[in-house]
């Protein structure tokens, strides 16, 4: 597999992507470098800013099982069946993301996922160094620069090559860019979010249904809860930057309180600490990250948010940055030019990443907005009448997104066809009944082909 130097990669970020990389790649016996700023979370608990929940599905999962990671990451895991809708009168809807339970996501809280990563990577030979702030790189003598924070000592590293797995803010991509320029833009969100939290129950369980995602939709905004394995919920609030309400309008406790008994009702006696936890905690922007190149020939190479951040209204971004790991470490073991692995990574999933950036935005209009909606209620009923009558063909979309592994950009292809044939069939329907099967049926086959899972 060519000379040591080839088989030693420097990875800057010790977060969930970089952690599970460190694996994959230590597996196969590569030397790996891995530098974080932050401390170490196994010492001094983890220290990440707030963040929304984790959402794991089956891309994130077959990247655990191809790490041996999934038994001792699924211990921690909440399932969650579906979407638990509350409408503005109280009363709760269960939509279920599959046909049953073995179609389901699973709700994860990211510093037990970080820690337990952290401790594999270390088992499989990576060797971690915490406290390794970037401050720059030189490209031409294959030496990476880093800062100490705590006394501002100076560490220099040679390298063979870097992979940036440092998150949204990478500070590999701004070397990069200041080398080269890498076409970077990043399109912010007119929305922000706020978290909040719901404890357990007086009795130490779960307050209210656990093995569902809780949203109440409000047309142009949304309250989200999450299960932990805690017993608790990790509420998250999507509003506008502006206008009435927003985040701008509603700044103080008692603001969030008044906007909470009037939009969220049934919320309200869940969050004792609604006022404290309004004041105490930031609100959170919203981006997507755009590049159009991921890496510098062999020398440097960006993946999971550091390349493609997005919104986190699918929750893919995480199972994505996963399945990146996946195909990286795929591409390192092919060949022994780090230049060609790393531009075949990029041609795979770039491509991809594209993809679910984009389904990821059109999916919190979804959320906020029509999941209560009777004519987005109808198409799903006959969505899920088709998964019935044509297994294999009409796959709804949210299974290909979340319980099978086929491109990104496939799903979301196939996703348009049927979503332009289920407003076919639906438009000027308040009900399925009297429709014309026969019709429906030979427009199903004459507008997808059946579909095949990727095997492994």
């Amino acid at each position: 597999m060519g000379t040591d130097a080839r088989r030693h990669i420097t990875i800057i970020g010790a977060g969930l992507a970089g952690a599970l990389l460190a694996t994959l790649m230590a597996r196969a016996g590569w030397r790996v470098n891995v530098h974080e700023k932050r401390g170490d979370p196994r010492v001094k608990g983890y220290e990440g800013g707030r963040s929304i929940n984790l959402a794991l599905a089956e891309r994130g999962r077959h990247a655990l099982r191809m790490a041996d990671a999934d038994t001792a990451v699924m211990r921690q895991a909440v399932m969650m069946r579906g979407r638990m809708v509350h409408a503005l009168d109280g009363r709760q809807q269960l939509q279920r993301y599959g046909r049953d339970d073995s179609e389901v996501i699973w709700s994860i809280h990211r510093g037990d996922l970080n820690i337990t990563l952290l401790d594999l990577a270390e088992q499989a030979g990576a060797h971690l160094h915490f406290h390794h702030r970037l401050e720059g790189v030189d490209f031409d003598a294959h030496v990476a620069r880093f800062v100490d924070d705590r006394d501002g000592r100076r560490i220099e590293c040679p390298f063979s090559a870097l992979v940036g797995a440092d998150g949204a803010g990478s500070s590999l991509r701004a070397a990069m860019q200041a080398r080269e320029d890498l076409g970077e833009r990043t399109e912010f969100l007119d929305h922000a979010y706020k978290e909040l939290e719901i404890p357990p129950a007086a009795d130490g369980g779960f307050i209210m249904e656990p093995h569902a995602l809780h949203i109440w939709p409000r047309g142009h905004y949304m309250c989200i809860a999450l299960p932990n394995d805690e017993r608790t919920f990790t509420v998250t609030l999507f509003l506008p930057n502006e206008g009435d309400p927003s985040f701008a309008s509603v700044r103080t406790g008692g603001e969030a309180k008044a906007l909470f008994l009037r939009d969220f009702p049934d919320a309200v006696p869940l969050i004792p600490e609604l006022e404290q936890d309004w004041e105490a905690n930031p609100v959170g922007l919203l981006a997507t990250l755009y590049l159009d190149r991921w890496h510098l020939r062999g020398q440097a190479v960006l993946l999971g948010d550091a390349a493609h951040a997005m919104v986190p209204f699918h929750g893919q971004g995480m199972n994505c940055a996963f399945e990146d790991c996946v195909a990286l470490a795929r591409h390192l073991q092919a060949t022994d030019d780090l230049a060609t692995a790393f531009a075949a990574f990029e041609a795979e999933r770039k491509p991809d990443a594209l993809a679910i950036q984009q389904m990821a935005l059109e999916n919190y209009v979804e959320m906020r907005d029509k999941v209560d909606d009777q004519g987005f209620l109808l198409q799903r009923e006959l969505e899920l009448a088709l998964q019935q009558r044509h297994p294999g063909r009409f796959v709804p979309h949210y299974t290909m997104v979340s319980f099978m592994r086929i491109p990104y950009s496939l799903a979301r292809h196939r996703s348009e066809l049927q979503r332009d044939l289920l407003v076919r069939h639906t438009q000027g329907r308040a009900t399925l009944e009297g429709l014309d099967w026969t019709a429906v049926d030979a427009d199903v086959m004459a507008t997808l082909t059946p579909l095949e899972e990727i095997p492994g």
